[in-house]
């Protein structure tokens, strides 16, 4: 019997559950792809180390933009190497898989990555929202008549929520996420200091010395780069009260995000927020200081989920579960979908 599986089809790294085993990939969306031959080279981690450093006919791509495809055959391939990969010796079964979206993606996004799924020979596709799937894998009680909230950050969008008896009352979702926050620091330091940095630097700088609520950690750290006016290498000291300058845009949509919600839910779930306060989840949440900064900023409790990075795909596994009980409030393919329909999805995404 084939076992189903759960998907966090995220813009940065792609976290695979499997029936009875948790979690068990976690590896980059990105694709190395050689340009002469349109054959593609590697996946995930192996592609990951290429970034910046592939010779001219070799591109690494991330397949996903912003929380949605934006190349539908390099995520047709990267998702067929990381379900065999994850199946191993089970190759000849078709599982069923639950995979996560934005909970704002338009309908022909959502029929992209249906059949995108389909495609790698799943039995059965069903979707399920970010936001959702995180409370789930947050472990909250969702089916209750009470009011949830949850904020999940991920590496293209972050997405707002309020769910009560198992379905989202209210959300918002920004395409602002890890992504942002690191091409905001790549910015700052092209602007201030005049040193072009690359995209891993920029992670780098945001998870070992950046902050967005002063005072929560000082820290500095000397990074390298390509100085923009002698063209030469270069490098320059940065310090955690710097890079609060430099994540106050993107951190700012999140906030506006979180408090559009806040001021749209009725008097009742309100109550329920204020007595359970807000979790967080994804992989931005762990940004230093940010439960306090959104604490701050509403008034409301701010708690970080256990594992939040795992939350989503957790999610995605929890409702394989129960699918009976949820499966018609999901968008779901059962290989129903004609050649027709799949070569206009592909057409959108073509250009």
């Amino acid at each position: 019997m084939a076992l189903d599986m759960g998907i966090d089809l995220g813009t940065a790294t792609v976290l695979v559950f499997l029936e009875g085993k948790g979690v068990v990939l976690h590896e980059p969306s990105v694709v190395a792809l050689d340009q002469n031959t349109s054959r593609v080279l590697a996946v995930g981690e192996e592609a990951q180390l290429m970034l910046g450093r592939t010779p001219g006919n070799i591109v690494a791509i991330r397949p996903l933009r912003d929380g949605v495809i934006a190349d539908f055959d390099l995520t047709e391939s990267m998702l067929k190497y990381f379900i065999k990969k994850t199946l191993t010796h089970r190759r000849l079964f078709r599982p069923r898989v639950v995979v996560c979206v934005p909970g704002e993606t338009t309908s022909v996004e959502q029929k992209a990555v249906v059949e995108a799924v389909m495609r790698t020979g799943a039995r059965s596709a069903y979707l399920i929202e970010e936001t959702r799937a995180a409370a789930l894998g947050a472990g909250l009680e969702i089916f209750q008549p009470s009011g949830s909230m949850i904020i999940d950050i991920g590496g293209g969008t972050s997405d707002v929520a309020v769910i009560s008896l198992g379905e989202v009352v209210i959300s918002s979702s920004v395409r602002v996420g890890g992504d942002k926050f690191d091409a905001a620091i790549i910015r700052y330091i092209k602007r201030k200091h005049n040193l072009l940095v690359g995209e891993r630097t920029a992670e780098d700088l945001k998870i070992r010395v950046a902050t967005v609520f002063p005072g929560n950690r000082e820290k500095s750290l000397e990074i390298r780069g390509r100085n923009l006016l002698t063209g030469l290498p270069n490098s320059v000291v940065l310090s955690s009260s710097e890079i609060i300058d430099a994540l106050e845009d993107p951190l700012l949509q999140i906030i506006q995000s979180v408090r559009y919600v806040l001021e749209r839910i009725l008097p009742e779930l309100a109550g329920d927020i204020v007595d359970k306060g807000i979790i967080l989840t994804g992989g931005g949440a762990l940004l230093d200081g940010l439960d306090k900064r959104l604490s701050q900023e509403t008034g409301v409790p701010v708690y970080l989920a256990d594992d939040p990075v795992t939350c989503v795909a957790r999610g995605t596994g929890i409702a394989i579960k129960i699918l009976d009980k949820i499966s018609p409030t999901l968008i779901a393919s059962r290989g129903r979908e004609t050649s027709y329909t799949s070569n206009l999805i592909k057409q959108k995404f073509q250009g």
